[in-house]
């Protein structure tokens, strides 16, 4: 079968009215720091979603059927507030229709005009590799660097909790206000079921937004991004992290996928499985 590259999510055939999820791919990396590349990702991901199964025995066989629209890419302004009216424009109204949304970066910081399309009723967990939580970076307060600082001033630093960290900078530390964290080493000693937990305690609203950074998955793995780093966690620890926050998930995002820095394509290839990995646990989770 000829599979249309580029055109949809893999089973996305629903138009919006009818749709359950709603899909964006945000092809914007303009304040990448040490790679750019992250603004091909969308279509990466799309083309990798066709190498799937349509069903995920191990969830079992009677989920319910997902209705899902794929609105396809907004565009890719230069200015990073530029890229924020434009994110806002597609994801203010799913998100005030009450659909399941899915993001594809895109650089990180295309989660900050995410979180601002919510009211201050959901908590954000990101699985990263950086605590990203400066108040501006390289001149600007949007850049990927800063995606839990403006995160905790939305939704309160009791709603932000970061897993899988492993590089943070001096002045993140050096502060009064220090984002609730976890660090890969913990979660190698301690366990992922463990750090969820705490994590989910920590929080002080029901509903989660996950947000992955996919360099938070150690670049044995997913070498295709844009700041990789060293001593990260196993794709099986984010499968494991999604089922475990389960119904409470709100939205979901993956970003900082870099294709060109992945002949092989695996970086892309995973981050369309943990997509269906939400897709799953959400159905799943259906009333």
């Amino acid at each position: 079968m000829a599979v249309p590259y580029g055109i949809s999510y893999a089973g996305a055939e629903s138009d919006y009215d009818s749709a359950d999820v709603f899909i964006l791919g945000i092809p914007y990396d303009r304040t990448s720091s040490f790679r750019s590349g992250a603004k091909e990702a969308p279509f990466h991901i799309r083309r990798a979603s066709y190498n799937f199964e349509e069903i995920h025995f191990e969830h079992g066989l009677g989920l319910p059927s997902l209705d899902i629209f794929d609105q396809g890419n907004c565009e890719d302004p230069f200015l990073p507030e530029d890229m924020m009216d434009e994110v806002k424009f597609f994801m203010t109204p799913p998100i005030n229709d009450g659909k399941f949304t899915i993001a594809m970066g895109g650089e990180h910081s295309v989660n900050i005009p995410i979180m601002q399309c919510f009211k201050k009723d959901i908590s954000l967990i990101t699985i990263d590799a950086h605590l990203d939580s400066r108040d501006e970076y390289l001149g600007t307060p949007y850049s990927h660097a800063c995606v839990t600082r403006r995160a905790a001033e939305h939704l309160g630093i009791d709603n932000v909790f970061s897993l899988g960290v492993r590089s943070i900078s001096r002045e993140e530390l050096e502060r009064d206000d220090v984002v609730p964290h976890i660090t890969s080493f913990e979660i190698m000693e301690k366990g992922i079921e463990w750090a969820v937990k705490k994590a989910l305690d920590s929080v002080k609203n029901e509903r989660v937004y996950l947000s992955l950074d996919i360099d938070g998955i150690d670049p044995a793995f997913a070498p295709g991004t844009g700041t990789p780093e060293p001593f990260g966690l196993h794709p099986m620890d984010v499968k494991k992290a999604i089922g475990l926050i389960g119904g409470r998930l709100a939205g979901f995002d993956v970003t900082e996928v870099c294709p060109p820095a992945d002949p092989s394509g695996i970086t892309s290839v995973l981050a369309s499985r943990l997509i269906n990995e939400v897709l799953a646990v959400y159905s799943k989770n259906l009333s």
